[in-house]
């Protein structure tokens, strides 16, 4: 790779991962991929149609991206998901706070620029303010509190954290079969249980599953197989194009709404360049708003009252600073996080899911008060 290549190189993976997320933000606006609503409708109706949607596309999801590590094409360890530290009290209490503020906020990241797309003005108060927070927990007051607290807690593992790596350890196994056949039988298991319902087999459940993972895997190949240079021109060191976090990336909307802003704020500083991450969150909206007006459903809303402006305050404020500490969103851990079969993945989704049951059953609580 020569340096003058670099930028055009680098244009691809930008206006490729701006494309992909374009068409996820189609997805998830045309079948209602929503992690938070998938709680809210089991712990309303018993309907667990959404939740199996949202199986479908982690099934997907590390049936690619093992794939791809059988294939020689990837490594878990690239990722920011699977580092021999485990940060387990981190990935608990973030994933939490992240699952109970979405509740409050009416969606995670990804459904509040879903929303924001199809006209929902609240969803943007809700991500300047996830945004704002999160940059506070990356490099502000509360990332000191962060790292002084929660992040201080730390299992040191022998290898990486994700499941294949370990079990590749302790049998002595080499990575790529040991990720093949592990997270093959995984996601087999998990596609048995969505497809044995007939929810699981409907159109709209299939498009969004098959969709949204297929959409993390292609992702995770154009920052970890098109943006890889294994020695860039510059520093003569191996490097992953365009990534905030100067490792592999898939789609994850936490710690990127921050580095949009942060982007925004600061873009007559040469040294704040689109990244993965920011041109992921301009793209969502994007696709949502296509569908939008392609089926008649987009319209203006703003906030009902002061109540209702106050719970998505805290719901924002929550989720960037739970984001931010668990290490990623429902997106973000929840899918890009988990097809790598990392420990502190399954830890976040599993907190992410407790939180967002103790925020619903807080809403019917208030509910049933003011009644």
């Amino acid at each position: 790779m020569q340096e003058a290549d670099l930028p055009r190189l680098t244009a691809t993976v930008l206006w490729s991962a701006f494309a992909l997320s374009v068409l996820f933000g189609a997805i998830a606006n045309r079948t209602r991929f929503c992690t938070m609503g998938a709680v809210a409708d089991i712990v309303h109706m018993g309907d667990w149609a959404r939740m199996r949607m949202w199986v479908l596309g982690m099934a997907v999801a590390i049936i690619g991206f093992n794939g791809m590590v059988a294939m020689g094409w990837v490594q878990a360890a690239s990722s920011i998901y699977a580092g021999r530290q485990l940060l387990w009290m981190s990935t608990l209490v973030g994933g939490a706070m992240f699952g109970f503020g979405m509740v409050l906020g009416s969606g995670c990241g990804s459904r509040s620029l879903v929303r924001l797309g199809a006209g929902n003005l609240k969803s943007l108060v809700v991500l300047v303010v996830m945004g704002v927070t999160a940059f506070a927990t990356l490099k502000g007051l509360t990332a000191v509190w962060r790292v002084r607290t929660v992040d201080a807690v730390v299992i040191e593992l022998p290898t990486g954290q994700d499941l294949p790596s370990l079990l590749a350890a302790a049998l002595h196994w080499p990575v790529p079969q040991t990720a093949l056949v592990l997270g093959v039988l995984i996601a087999s298991l998990m596609l048995a249980w969505v497809l044995r319902d007939a929810a699981g087999r409907s159109a709209e459940v299939l498009l969004g599953g098959l969709g949204v993972g297929a959409i993390i895997v292609a992702l995770w190949w154009v920052s970890g197989r098109l943006g890889y240079l294994a020695e860039h021109p510059e520093t003569l060191q191996e490097a992953f194009l365009a990534t905030n976090s100067r490792r592999m990336e898939s789609l994850s909307l936490a710690s990127p709404v921050a580095y949009t802003l942060d982007w925004l704020l600061f873009y007559s500083d040469a040294s704040k360049v689109l990244t993965i991450g920011i041109v992921s969150v301009l793209g969502l909206p994007v696709g949502s708003a296509i569908v939008a007006k392609a089926t008649g459903t987009f319209r203006w809303e703003g906030f009902g009252n002061v109540r209702d402006l106050g719970n998505h305050l805290v719901g924002a404020s929550l989720m960037g600073v739970g984001g931010v500490t668990a290490l990623g969103c429902t997106v973000g851990q929840g899918m890009s996080g988990i097809s790598t079969l990392s420990l502190g993945s399954l830890l976040a989704v599993a907190a992410i899911v407790v939180g967002a049951i103790a925020g619903v059953r807080y809403q019917t609580w208030q509910i049933e008060r003011e009644a």
